[in-house]
């Protein structure tokens, strides 16, 4: 990312997030102080029951405090499900000014929202029967001529052998489409994740996908990721030098495995995260920009992608 971009992203957080931070930060402040008073108030209930041994007055002393304490419990957890959405469209409302995007499409957020199993599925990224599918946090635009919807997925599958639920996708999947049709199908994983890809890339192979390594000019694309393509695909044409030199720019900034695949129109990126971006905490400060700036990378960082993909295509 442009170090100009996160510059004005910095001044766009002092002077727009930052004080809805604030205004979220006191508001939390004080529901854990309630909160701790109540707790201390039950706490000495409980020992004057003990040192009184009064059932009837510790009861009428207790009831009242346990339901405030569940009333709290609960603006607690309101607080949690308002902060996201609110901090993420003022992120995106900033997005939306940079990019290219199509004033007539601006960016839709859904909180509740995610993208659909039977398109993951379809994206040939993972071979997977996905009994865990879970997600939030669906965003849908159009960037040049491609529409795009990006959500947080969490995926997993039972383990027959250790009879335990497995990871097979957490963090951002983003779902775009070519304005037109392209040749065959490409699919690209990251190398460090090879030992977890044996059934996908099984999977892909039985369809007729074959190893493109050789096809790959770029050194440092072919040491970051694994490329396969059915036999009529081009993969130089699609797979452009400057698509590969974003990619392996991306993966250099952020550090995290990055999935990859161009069926026909459709392109399916996935962005490996093992925490819930933006979640909020309750017991300390959110006032963070390091916390807002990850989320905002991520994201811009995906749709700039799904930018080079439209101007490249």
């Amino acid at each position: 990312m442009a170090l100009k971009r996160l510059e004005e992203f910095r001044l766009y957080y002092n002077q727009t997030i930052q004080p809805e931070l604030l205004r979220m930060e006191r508001e939390r402040l004080r529901m854990v102080t309630f909160m701790a008073a109540s707790l201390a108030l039950m706490a000495g209930v409980i020992i004057l029951e003990l040192y009184i041994d009064v059932l009837v007055l510790t009861l009428m002393l207790s009831i009242p405090l346990g339901i405030y304490v569940i009333f709290l419990w609960r603006r607690m957890e309101e607080f949690r499900n308002r902060f996201k959405p609110r901090i993420v469209r003022l992120i995106l409302d900033f997005i939306d000014d940079g990019l290219n995007f199509d004033p007539s499409n601006p960016l839709i957020y859904t909180p509740d929202g995610f993208i659909g199993k039977e398109r993951f599925v379809a994206s040939r990224l993972f071979d997977t029967p996905a009994h865990e599918y879970k997600g939030e946090d669906k965003i849908e635009g159009k960037v040049g001529e491609m529409f795009f919807q990006l959500s947080e997925l969490r995926v997993g599958e039972i383990s027959i052998l250790r009879n335990r639920l497995d990871a097979v996708f957490s963090g951002v999947f983003l779902h775009a489409v070519f304005n037109e049709p392209t040749i065959g199908a490409i699919v690209v994983w990251p190398r460090s994740r090879q030992q977890f890809l044996t059934n996908a890339v099984r999977a892909f192979t039985f369809e007729g996908g074959l190893s493109k390594d050789d096809e790959i000019l770029n050194t440092e694309f072919r040491s970051i990721f694994m490329t396969y393509a059915t036999e009529d695909t081009p993969v130089a044409h699609i797979l452009s030098p400057p698509m590969q030199e974003a990619l392996v720019e991306f993966t250099k900034t952020h550090r995290k495995d990055l999935y990859i695949s161009f069926l026909n129109r459709d392109i399916h990126l996935g962005l490996w995260e093992d925490k819930d971006l933006l979640e909020p905490y309750v017991l300390r400060s959110n006032l963070s920009f390091d916390k807002i700036r990850e989320f905002f990378e991520d994201i811009h960082s995906l749709l700039h992608l799904v930018e080079v993909f439209d101007q490249t295509h």
